[in-house]
C-alpha cells in the first residue's frame, strides 16, 4: 500500500522563545516491511542549523536550531511510504521458555533483545502489572495466545479516553484508571510482559486515517500512534524476530500501519522535543493526516 504522510506540528510561544534546539522522530523507518520513499521536514521559523543521526535502536533523528526570537513554531513532516503485510507470526515456545531463553546464564550466548526485559522510564516494575498478566500467562502456555490474550483484555478493559491522560502520565496510574490512549495501553502492555521476563519493545507510528470501504474507522488515526512489539526468539539472535500487537485497536497492525521509530517507551521516540530558552508558556497543535497516495 502506497501511503502520504503529513505530520503538523505547530506551537505558540508567550513570552517568545529567544533560542532553542530540537530533536524529532518524524521520519518513517526504511526496512523489511515498508520503503520510505519519500521524506521533507519543514521548519518555520527557519532553523539556523539542521542535521540527521541515527540513534541507538536504528531510528533517525532529525536535530535543528532556532538562533532568532520567534512566538510560533511550525514543524510539517510530509513522506511517501510503500507498506507490506507483514508475515503472520510464529512461535511455538512456551512464554517460560522464552522468558528462560532472554535470562542471563553464565556462558550463554548473548541476544540483544534480552535489553528489552528491563523497566524503562515509562514502564516501571510493579507487582500490579504483574498481577494484571498472570491470568494470561498460565504455566506451559504458549507465547503468543498468551500475547494475544493480554492485547485482547487491554482492549476490553480500558476505556479510550483523550483527556483522561496526558504524556507524562505513569503507567500505573491509567492502569488504575483503566482509561488512556494509545500511548497508555502500549506502556502497560509492555509492563505486563517485561515483568514475566519477555522482551518487548514500544513501537511510534501512524494509521490510515480513511479506513478502505466497509471498514471500521481504528483510534488514533488522527494522530500519532503507538503499539508494542514482542520478540519472537529463533534457533539463534539473529533469527529471532519481533511481532507487532496493537491493544488499542485489538489487531495485528497491517498494511495501513506506517512504523516511525521503536524503542524502550515513549521517551526514546517522543515525535519532538526541545530545549528552549524562554517561551515559558506555550499552545500546543498537532494534526496527522494519513491518506492512500493517488
Amino acid at each position: 500500500m502506497l501511503l502520504n504522510v503529513v505530520h503538523e506540528t505547530s506551537y505558540d510561544y508567550s513570552p517568545p522563545v529567544k533560542t532553542a534546539q530540537h530533536m524529532a522522530h518524524l521520519k518513517p523507518a526504511h526496512n523489511e516491511r515498508q520503503h520510505l520513499l519519500s521524506h521533507e521536514l519543514a521548519v518555520s521559523p527557519p532553523a539556523a542549523q539542521r542535521g540527521e543521526t541515527t540513534d541507538v535502536y536504528g531510528n533517525t533523528r532529525s536535530f535543528f536550531s532556532l538562533q532568532s526570537r520567534h512566538d510560533k513554531l511550525e514543524v510539517t513532516a510530509r513522506s511517501l511510504v510503500c507498506t507490506m503485510t507483514p508475515p503472520a507470526p510464529v512461535c511455538d515456545m512456551t512464554w517460560e521458555e522464552v522468558r528462560e531463553r532472554l535470562r542471563y546464564h553464565r556462558a550463554a550466548a548473548y541476544d540483544p533483545a534480552a535489553e528489552f526485559v528491563f523497566a524503562s522510564p515509562y514502564v516501571p516494575r510493579h507487582a500490579h502489572f504483574l498481577a494484571y498478566a498472570r491470568p494470561s500467562f498460565t504455566p506451559g502456555r504458549p507465547l503468543l495466545a498468551g500475547a494475544w490474550e493480554l492485547m485482547e483484555r487491554i482492549h476490553a478493559d480500558f476505556e479510550y479516553e483523550t483527556q483522561a491522560t496526558d504524556v507524562g502520565t505513569p503507567a500505573l496510574d491509567a492502569l488504575a484508571m483503566r482509561k488512556g490512549v494509545c500511548q497508555d495501553f502500549a506502556h502497560i502492555m509492555l509492563a505486563c510482559l517485561r515483568g514475566l521476563g519477555l522482551p518487548a519493545r514500544y513501537v511510534s507510528g501512524y494509521l490510515l486515517t480513511s479506513p478502505p470501504p466497509g471498514q471500521a474507522r481504528l483510534v488514533g488515526s488522527d494522530a500519532s500512534h503507538a503499539w508494542v512489539s514482542l520478540y519472537l526468539p529463533g534457533q539463534s539472535a539473529a533469527a529471532g524476530r519481533w511481532a507487532d500487537l496493537d491493544p488499542t485497536n485489538n489487531r495485528v497492525p497491517g498494511e495501513d500501519y506506517v512504523i516511525v521509530a521503536t524503542g524502550r517507551d515513549y521517551a526514546d521516540v517522543s515525535p519532538l522535543r526541545g530545549v528552549l530558552h524562554g517561551g515559558a508558556g506555550h499552545k500546543l497543535r498537532v494534526a496527522v493526516t494519513v491518506t492512500p497516495a493517488a
